[in-house]
This record gives structure tokens, C-alpha cells and sequence, in this order.
């Protein structure tokens, strides 16, 4: 075989190979953050706001997973109104709901929210609530 042979099937080669990985990234599944990634963008000055009332507040929502009853816990403030409860599922946004936080089994200050159907791995749980004048935001982190 000489050199121009040689030269001829490496590139054929390569470009078969480049070609391979072409089709092969295409078939992947490539899901965003968010649909709308753009527009809550334009929304981030108030999350701010929210987030920083969150942090002036002294009791602030605590979650708690409750592994024997598959259930987390949130113990809310007395100031809460209505809000809600996010579940976000960084893996899989298929798997991302929402629970009222009225609609929920609550009793008194405490709102409980069954996990046992849910995937296991990491999910960012998003608790967003009003008081009736100012609106409040708070993130945390599980591992089911």
C-alpha cells in the first residue's frame, strides 16, 4: 500500500467516525432547566426580593424526611396565608409537581407530603408562600 492509499482511507476513517458521533448525539434526549428559561429571567429581581424576606424571617420552613413513614415534613410559619410546594427533579423534568400548600394533609402548622411514589435520587424541593403583604421563597435539597 503506498502513502496516498494510506492517507485516503484515514480520512475516510475519521469522517466516518466524525459521522458516528454525529447520529449518535442527535438521538440523545437533551432536556432544559425550564421551557421557559427566558422569560422567568426577566422575573429575577423579584425571586430576589422574595428569597432575601425569607432570610429576615426567624422561623423559617423547616423540612424534615421521615424515612419509616415515607412522608416529608414541613413545619410553616404562623404568618403563612397560602403558598406552595415544588417538587423539582433535576434528572427528569417529567417527574417535576406542585402541592398546595392548603390542599395538603395539613395539621395546624405542620404539612406532610407522601413520598413513596416518588423516584429515588436528588429532588429540589421549592416551598414559595405569601403572608397577605409580602412573598417569600426558601429552597432545599433531599435525597429519597
Amino acid at each position: 500500500m503506498n502513502w496516498g492509499k494510506a492517507i485516503t482511507l484515514t480520512f475516510i476513517a475519521f469522517a466516518g467516525f466524525i459521522g458516528t458521533m454525529v447520529y449518535w448525539m442527535c438521538q440523545q434526549r437533551v432536556d432544559l432547566v425550564r421551557d421557559d428559561y427566558y422569560q422567568s429571567e426577566l422575573a429575577h429581581q423579584k425571586h430576589i426580593d422574595r428569597v432575601s424576606n425569607a432570610a429576615r424571617l426567624t422561623n423559617l420552613v423547616n423540612m424534615t424526611y421521615l424515612e419509616t413513614e415515607q412522608q416529608l415534613a414541613f413545619a410553616l410559619p404562623t404568618s403563612l396565608r397560602r403558598g406552595t410546594i415544588t417538587f423539582y427533579r433535576p434528572a427528569d423534568r417529567q417527574q417535576d409537581f406542585r402541592v398546595s400548600i392548603p390542599n395538603a394533609q395539613t395539621t395546624s402548622r405542620r404539612t406532610l407530603v407522601p413520598t413513596s411514589k416518588l423516584a429515588r435520587g436528588h429532588w429540589r424541593v421549592q416551598i414559595s408562600w405569601t403572608d397577605g403583604q409580602r412573598d417569600y421563597y426558601t429552597e432545599n435539597e433531599v435525597f429519597l
